[in-house]
């Protein structure tokens, strides 16, 4: 079963959650304000799938994330689309700017499974 750790700087990403739930995934989202900040910390400790952040930029928790694990990254992605590249191209750590919903959970969850199977 994939798991994915979602780490919003605002403290949301329960949609996203729903979506890979919807996928048949386990999400573990990281309470509170910064959380993407920690995204590579909650990853480590879960043995986590991939990981996704969301911030302003987009940025800042897949390269911390990267920075403290090596986790792979890719940051300031905006779309779906971009997402599932990401997950085909074995990319763990997924900065995004704000987009807490739910078919980008299922969409990445998905992708995920039909690459590296449950």
């Amino acid at each position: 079963m994939v798991k994915v750790v979602i780490a919003d700087r605002l403290g949301k990403g329960q949609n996203v959650a729903k979506g890979v739930e919807a996928a048949g995934g386990v999400a573990v989202v990281v309470p509170g304000m910064g959380a993407d900040m920690r995204l590579g910390d909650v990853m480590k400790s879960e043995d986590a799938d991939f990981g996704i952040s969301f911030c302003g930029s987009g940025g800042a928790g897949s390269i911390t994330a990267k920075t403290k694990y090596g986790y792979p990254e890719r940051h300031s992605m905006r779309s779906v689309g971009e997402g599932v590249t990401a997950i085909n191209d074995g990319i763990k750590a997924l900065g995004f700017g704000f987009m807490d919903t739910e078919e980008l959970g299922q969409a990445l969850a998905d992708a995920y499974i039909k690459k590296f199977g449950a």
